[in-house]
């Protein structure tokens, strides 16, 4: 009896081989394929448009994968390339770090953009208090597999200060101020710092996404992988925008917004932005404590030059520039246009009654 098999049967090398990428934000292409037998790694390739010294140095990539677990996290995998490297090898345009979001990817450990479904809800005017409840409930349903990933824009009618979750209300809000304005203040469960927010001052939006998608990136690397596709935007109505490490936004005038996270227990993830666009300044600092130390690092001595608002920069209504910025998510994840469901409400006005509406929740850092 031939025991050969017959080309029928013959398995494909196509059908157990791993394929992943993974395009650094500012950087280059990573591309691994690899098998796995036995639970651990085997022939392994690592390619790409990225540069690398010396040339032998991609042997010692691919030595360094070869053998490695299949359970591996991605700081194993990144720890197992950078001790493998050489101490002379130049790694331009990725890094061991990339390497390891790439063979997640091709084991669907982590996934990318394309991997998912995106959905966008345009703004529609809600109180404050439901916007961060909404935050929460989002963040769970994207964690638990009831909504898809979604990008949401904020609206809203009363001026309001949103407080990071770990911030103190005594010392970042002036209580006389907040009286003679008629501010809302409101707590939010992401860290991070304060958001003045008048009706049509500012653009605010979240993300809701599943943890797989920053997967083996740095907390640091992935606010700026999460917002590429606003530098984009931005890009296209002129402005050159950029991170400055860890959370604020920026162009060659000054910042013009900043962002925060929230990761939960059930792999959901919340990734917000506020960006001003045209902020009373002098009301702001009746209203905020913005302190000596916080403007320390900020090459200025007011609060003032801390502003700087969109709509001086690209001469454009509020609502053209949040146009431009779906346009451009939609544009490069397929996002499909969608609304907050009757259930999404109901559930965020009882956690505003239980929670985000209470002095417990709001003062739970006096």
């Amino acid at each position: 009896m031939n025991s050969q098999l017959t080309p029928e049967t013959e398995p494909n090398d196509a059908d157990t081989r791993l394929h992943g990428e993974y395009k650094v934000p500012g950087g280059k292409l990573v591309v691994v394929d690899l098998e796995v037998a036995d639970g651990r790694f085997s022939k392994v390739s690592v390619s790409g448009d990225f540069f690398l010294e010396p040339d032998e140095a991609l042997e010692d990539i691919n030595r360094a994968l070869t053998g490695l677990p299949e359970s591996s996290t991605a700081a194993d995998i990144a720890g197992a390339v950078t001790a493998g490297l050489p101490e002379s090898a130049v790694l331009f345009g990725f890094s061991a770090e990339a390497v390891a979001v790439t063979v997640r990817r091709a084991l669907s450990k982590a996934t990318g953009w394309a991997d998912h479904q995106w959905e966008l809800i345009p703004p529609s005017v809600l109180p404050t208090q439901m916007n961060v409840a909404l935050d929460e409930v989002l963040t769970e349903e994207v964690g638990a597999g009831k909504r898809n990933p979604t990008l949401r824009f904020w609206d809203w009618e009363e001026p309001s200060v949103v407080i990071g979750s770990f911030q103190s209300m005594r010392n970042e809000v002036d209580a006389e101020g907040v009286s003679r304005h008629g501010i809302t203040v409101v707590r939010r469960i992401s860290g991070g710092g304060t958001m003045f927010m008048e009706a049509g001052n500012c653009i605010t939006y979240s993300l809701y996404l599943p943890q797989t998608l920053v997967d083996g990136i740095s907390f640091a690397d992935s606010y700026a992988f999460l917002d590429a596709w606003v530098m984009a935007a931005l890009e296209k109505l002129g402005i050159t925008a950029f991170y400055v490490p860890l959370n604020d936004i920026a162009t060659d005038q000054g910042k013009i917004g900043g962002a925060a996270q929230k990761r939960l227990a059930n792999g959901g993830m919340l990734h917000h932005v506020t960006m001003s666009y045209d902020i009373d300044a002098d009301k702001m600092v009746e209203v905020l404590r913005i302190g000596k130390e916080k403007l320390s690092d900020k090459g200025t001595r007011s609060a003032k030059k801390r502003v700087d608002p969109l709509r001086r920069q690209t001469g454009l209504p509020r609502s053209a520039i949040i146009q431009a910025m779906q346009d451009v998510f939609t544009e490069r994840y397929g996002a499909v246009e969608t609304r907050l469901t009757e259930s999404e409400l109901d559930e965020a006005t009882k956690r505003v009654d239980a929670k985000f509406g209470t002095e417990a929740w709001l003062n739970r850092v006096p």
